[in-house]
């Protein structure tokens, strides 16, 4: 089965960013025979506009790289009024904005910061990673204990650059408008396109309204995030002559054809093989030899292999009993501390799930997905699936009760209302321009970089994320670089975390690093 847009949305939220299957199904609206042609006709009168929050501004400082930075916290909603500029907004989006005053002659640079889902809000990457406040994470993949902390971020890039979270309509406290009848107007926000167009108005909007068209513009997105990321890139060159300096890619997926396992797509196999190579690795289960060597070494060597040997094999359609497939499972059981039966049974091709239900299937434990550092008792040996992911449920509670903690105690926004994390309230989404293809935006951001010589791209990637695991970002971004002179403005690191590999205090001190240099470079002249 090709992804399409009847796809469902549960399925998507579940592959492609943070949490488990938000479940809940396809809504269609219809008309009941008999009823009031008035009453049933929506007019602009009928809409009721979005709650919104006024801005709230309070100042602050925090310690980043030993020094000193005073800054400016502004919390609110703009109002998206869409191409036909009513005065009842369409939607509210909801944003929490950093800003330092710049030193004279400076003019600093503004990042736009968002996850993904769809249906995430930018909690992950706010108080995970850029933020000024933090919530801390045992570097050791154990469950924290609540209550949780809330702490200073010494790895922020506030110093940097200026940083605006934003939550996407149905996300945080973004809401749509409502009809009169009450029903939400969600649908008109919930797809690719609808998604590109709503963020960039708000970012085409806080740059006017906020005098920032004289300041360089990035943009920061995390998995589903980096597909909204490169298509803006289009987007708002196209829309609104906006062009960017950079763009950063946290745990990316820019073409669902390197995830989606199906029987029709060998792709995903090949690609996520390295990845169940460094999980096997992390946890001891793999032969004395290979665990002796370091994880670049153990993910470069399955690489090679899956690219070579292993993906002509899955291409030749090598039957699994014959001494060729026999071959090419032995080669796989070795990486992967999986037996070779279990390779063999499975027709050569472990999927995700299955391999993290299996390699510690005599622990009764399975693998968490966003990180497979992270491990949960199973509630039954059985199965090819676990029960949830270990490591969404060792990170969702504490993300959100730091968040609330910093919203009313150091933003003072008051809304008993709740934020909305992640959630299913967004679907279903619409990909209605990729009927009977796999979503990608790879070839708008590869258009994008040719088009802009200024444009600068960084792809940070965890050896643990077996939901974006970085061989397929290599894979697309290797794509990306076959037209143009642009390889000098595309940089890709590793680091030893998963999905939000920045949860790990080692990997988000060099991601700082690596960043620092990286605007650093795309804004030399």
């Amino acid at each position: 089965m090709r992804l399409t847009a009847s796809l469902s949305p549960a399925f998507l939220c579940s592959l492609l960013l943070l949490g488990p299957s938000l479940g809940g199904s396809s809504l269609t609206a219809s008309l009941l025979f008999g009823q009031d042609e008035a009453a049933a006709k929506k007019t602009e009168d009928d809409k009721t506009p979005a709650t919104a929050i006024a801005p709230v501004t309070t100042e602050h400082t925090v310690t980043i790289a030993g020094a000193e930075v005073a800054y400016t916290a502004t919390a609110g909603t703009l109002p998206l009024v869409g191409e036909d500029e009513q005065p009842d907004p369409d939607a509210q989006v909801f944003y929490v904005a950093y800003t330092v005053k710049p030193k004279e002659g400076e003019t600093r640079p503004l990042t736009f910061c968002f996850n993904g889902g769809p249906g995430s809000s930018s909690v992950w990457l706010h108080m995970g990673m850029l933020g000024p406040k933090i919530v801390p994470i045992p570097d050791d993949a154990s469950f924290p204990a609540p209550p949780y902390g809330l702490e200073d971020n010494a790895h922020s890039l506030l110093d940097k650059t200026d940083l605006v979270f934003i939550d996407p309509v149905g996300t945080g406290y973004s809401r749509a408008a409502r009809d009169d009848d009450k029903a939400s107007r969600q649908s008109e926000f919930s797809g690719y396109e609808k998604d590109l167009n709503s963020v960039g108005e708000f970012i085409h909007r806080y740059v006017t309204e906020n005098g920032r068209w004289g300041s360089p513009k990035f943009l920061l997105g995390e998995s589903y995030g980096t597909l909204r990321a490169a298509g803006l890139a289009g987007q708002l060159m196209d829309r609104y002559n906006m062009a960017l300096n950079g763009i950063v890619f946290v745990s990316s997926v820019l073409d669902f054809a390197t995830l989606l396992e199906d029987s029709n797509n060998d792709l995903p196999y090949v690609l996520f093989l390295p990845t169940l190579a460094t999980t096997a690795h992390y946890h001891g289960e793999l032969s004395e030899e290979w665990q002796n060597q370091n994880v670049q070494a153990v993910y470069d060597a399955a690489k090679q292999f899956a690219l070579g040997e292993y993906a002509t094999a899955l291409l030749k359609g090598v039957r699994p009993e014959s001494p060729e497939g026999r071959a090419i499972a032995k080669r796989i059981a070795e990486l992967t501390g999986l037996s070779e039966e279990f390779v063999v049974d499975s027709n050569l091709r472990v999927g995700m799930q299955r391999f993290g239900k299996e390699l510690l299937r005599d622990e009764n434990r399975t693998v968490g997905r966003f990180d497979s550092r992270y491990t949960a008792p199973a509630r039954e040996a059985a199965g090819d699936r676990g029960d949830f992911d270990a490591s969404g449920a060792a990170l969702f509670a504490p993300f959100t009760s730091a968040l609330y903690r910093h919203l009313r105690e150091n933003l003072k926004v008051e809304r008993g209302t709740p934020y909305e994390i992640l959630t299913g309230k967004v679907h279903p989404w619409d990909y209605e321009d990729f009927t009977n293809a796999y979503v990608r935006s790879d070839d708008t951001l590869a258009e994008a970089l040719v088009m802009n010589p200024a444009l600068h791209l960084f792809f940070a990637m965890g050896h643990y994320d077996l939901a974006t695991p970085p061989a397929a970002a290599e894979y697309t971004l290797n794509r990306l670089t076959l037209t143009g002179n642009v390889e000098d403005r595309v940089t890709a690191k590793f680091y030893p975390g998963g999905h939000m590999m920045y949860v790990h205090e080692p990997s988000l001190d060099q991601l700082r690093k690596d960043l620092v240099a990286f605007y650093a470079n795309a804004l030399e002249k």
